[in-house]
């Protein structure tokens, strides 16, 4: 590979991993503590956002669902146009946005509170709309997108990634949830064909 781009990926890869690793510095652990709970507790969740944050959402909502936490994410557009009737009080609703200010997610978070659905907010902007509306924030932070013009929202999706990927894992720990039960959700491919014959000879 050339010198200048072989540079360019080693340069975004550091940009990612540098802001991975600064998450443990910043994070509010008494928020996702209280996230945590909710998560564990709710009997419906929903994720939602725009763009690459939408992808990151759909991957929170995976994730809860092999921990056996039924998720769902609800596309901003259908949230307002009926999907948040997915939602009822007490559940938990999450609404990620680096900036706090897409405007599609502001009518889902006045029409969650209404309805008394715990809403998490991830975002950088802890003075935004986003961020005062909702009842948790879990806070986020990027230096800079990996691309020359600082404008794909690559390292804004590997945060919020490493973010959603800490809380499943702690809402495991929480729940109690065992191998065997993660087997029963996962029976296809080398992930649930390892965990099924596991367990197959435990029982």
């Amino acid at each position: 590979m050339e010198k200048e781009l072989t540079e360019t990926v080693q340069r975004a890869w550091c940009t990612e991993a540098c802001a991975i690793d600064e998450i443990a510095s910043y994070m509010d652990y008494e928020a996702l503590e209280q996230a945590v709970l909710l998560v564990a507790e709710a009997e419906r969740i929903a994720a939602s956002g725009c763009g690459h944050t939408g992808i990151a959402c759909r991957h929170l909502t995976h994730l809860l669902c092999c921990a056996d936490r039924p998720a769902h994410f609800i596309s901003p557009s259908e949230g307002c146009h009926g999907g948040l009737g997915f939602l009822q009080e007490g559940d938990v609703l999450f609404l990620a946005s680096r900036g706090g200010g897409t405007q599609e997610l502001l009518p889902m978070l006045q029409a969650a509170l209404k309805k008394k659905v715990h809403v998490i907010a991830v975002t950088e902007n802890l003075e935004s709309e986003l961020a005062r509306g909702a009842q948790v924030v879990l806070p986020m932070r990027v230096g800079r997108e990996t691309d020359r013009y600082n404008s794909q929202g690559t390292t804004s999706f590997v945060v919020m990634c490493a973010i959603f990927d800490a809380l499943q894992a702690a809402v495991i720990e929480k729940t109690g949830y065992t191998e065997a039960q993660f087997a029963l959700n996962h029976p296809g491919g080398a992930v649930g064909e390892r965990l099924n014959r596991e367990n197959g000879k435990q029982s």
